[in-house]
């Protein structure tokens, strides 16, 4: 049975293996693009010529382009330099319709200097949504002082089903880019993602393709977003612009499916908002690190639930474990959860809380079948005798608590306390469950440490402080993953300063050493 399960272990960790591999030689593919070597079928960049450009960026009501009079001018850059990098914020008229929980496009064109968009022939245009559709967040208020009055009573007027309702949210970023290398397609092998961003023309006998303009729709982030309320008449936008190289576009172009893909499968925008986090203000190297990060983070929580499963599977007693702690953190487990459910945080963080909270709960079905009724798990309910070794287990898991609980329950309560007074919530619950969250994280880390006390083998893989600041989640969640770090620390020392005598013969009469290495003590 133990050969089995190394054996699918080792295949798990084959397929990862080939997966990254895989996944590395793929974005090779992508950042490398061969240039056309001879010279039929070789496809000029139209920049190579130095042309004059102006950017135009109009609105519109319509996703399609209709007459020239149905849309409106908000920034007009004349004598446009692809390799000069620019910021500017404008202010946009937003129509009647859009108030009205409606929608409003941008149009981008990059034309030659002096012609309007419409009459040149050499013109690049691409439009881009400039609102969204979302739930608005709950806002928060003092749960004590009450929300003001005003605000009161336009909550009131609202009907109930239409606070859930997505409404109109406003985009004020617009991030425009240009691939400025004068690379020469070969036309017989011309990638795929960025064929569809290219239009060709024929100038004498050469084709040629006309500026690659982008727009990153990554940089827009959901905690930007602003709700376009009936009152609004004017709303800012920033459009900023910078050069862009051809592997960047390309992998830029792969990201941006990626996030769109994730969208289709049933993730909201926020989920995909966590994603694009990921990617922006970043450079490649980064990003690459960040990748083997998430990878790894992935088949560590995979093995890390298996090995958990296998465990409690075989196990057919709990000793030399504390009792007290399978229980405590079932209940952890599932206060976190609801937690980072109330918190709207991120799936990739979301998923495997809910999945080891499942665990848990197993975990404790399972406990209470092997324990004599409620042993252990209160102090009013114990049932049956003890062994030597749990009865040990117990004094050391009571005397480590006492000690530390000196400390944090003053703490807990002077938390939750002071956050009522000076926090603002959305309610009474979202206030009760990161009380209990705060408090589940401070215990969290008393629970941990009776595990030093009985010897316990410990495990904590450092992937995840790496992914916690790689991934948006609530403050306190991040500085959570610190906690098995410092017991890790703690334990290491434990082990240096007190070795095991693998001479000592144990209660079974057996030995790690056949022969000791070392004379014993005299008596």
């Amino acid at each position: 049975m133990w050969r089995g399960r190394s054996s699918f272990t080792t295949l798990v960790v084959g397929v990862f293996v080939v997966y990254v591999l895989h996944t590395c030689w793929v974005m090779y593919g992508i950042v490398y693009t061969r240039p056309c070597t001879g010279s039929a079928n070789c496809i000029q960049p139209y920049l190579a010529r130095r042309p004059k450009l102006q950017l135009s960026v109009y609105t519109a009501t319509r996703s399609s382009l209709g007459a020239e009079n149905s849309v409106d001018l908000v920034l007009n850059v004349e004598d446009f330099d692809v390799e000069s990098k620019f910021e500017r914020t404008v202010n946009v008229s937003v129509p009647k319709k859009t108030r009205n929980n409606g929608t409003l496009y941008a149009y981008i064109f990059l034309h030659h200097a002096g012609v309007l968009p419409w009459h040149d022939g050499k013109e690049v245009h691409l439009v881009s949504s400039l609102t969204t559709y979302m739930v608005p967040r709950p806002e928060e208020v003092s749960l004590l002082a009450g929300e003001p009055a005003a605000q009161q009573e336009d909550t009131e007027r609202k009907p109930p089903s239409t606070l859930d309702e997505p409404v109109s949210h406003w985009r004020p970023r617009l991030t425009l880019n240009v691939m400025v290398d004068d690379f020469v397609f070969d036309g017989s092998s011309l990638p795929a993602d960025v064929h569809r961003y290219m239009k060709m023309i024929q100038l004498g006998k050469t084709v040629h393709y006309l500026p690659i303009l982008f727009i990153d729709q990554l940089s827009s982030r959901v905690k930007d977003l602003m709700v376009i309320n009936r009152s609004t008449t004017e709303l800012p936008l920033t459009v900023s612009y910078d050069k862009i190289s051809l592997g960047r576009l390309r992998f830029w172009i792969h990201m941006q499916d990626a996030v769109y893909s994730l969208q289709q499968f049933g993730f909201s925008e926020k989920d995909a908002d966590e994603v694009k986090g990921i990617f922006v203000d970043t450079n490649l190297y980064f990003l690459a690190l960040t990748f083997l990060v998430a990878a790894f983070h992935l088949l560590f929580d995979f093995l890390a639930f298996k090995n958990d499963i296998s465990f409690w599977k075989k196990k057919k007693s709990l000793t030399g474990m504390s009792t007290k702690a399978v229980l405590w953190r079932c209940f952890s487990t599932v206060v976190i959860f609801l937690f980072l459910l109330d918190e709207q945080t991120s799936l990739l963080v979301l998923v495997p809380a809910g999945i080891g909270a499942a665990i848990e709960l197993w975990k404790v079905k399972k406990a209470l079948k092997m324990s004599v009724g409620w042993r252990g798990l209160w102090p009013t309910f114990e049932f049956g005798t003890y062994s030597e070794s749990e009865r040990r287990t117990e004094e050391y898991d009571t005397q480590a608590m006492e000690y530390l609980s000196y400390l944090l329950y003053p703490l807990c309560v002077g938390g939750a306390v002071y956050s009522l007074l000076n926090i603002k919530y959305k309610s009474w619950y979202s206030w009760l469950i990161n009380s209990f969250v705060n408090g589940v994280y401070a215990f969290g880390f008393l629970f941990m440490l009776p595990q030093l006390f009985v010897n316990y083998k410990a495990f904590n893989t450092f992937i995840d402080d790496v992914f916690a600041f790689i991934i948006t989640m609530p403050t306190s969640h991040r500085l959570a993953c610190f906690r098995d770090d410092v017991v890790f620390l703690v334990y290491l020392y434990q082990r240096w300063l007190y070795p095991v005598d693998k001479s000592r013969v144990n209660e079974f009469g057996e030995s790690y050493e056949e022969s000791p290495g070392r004379k014993s003590h005299a008596d």
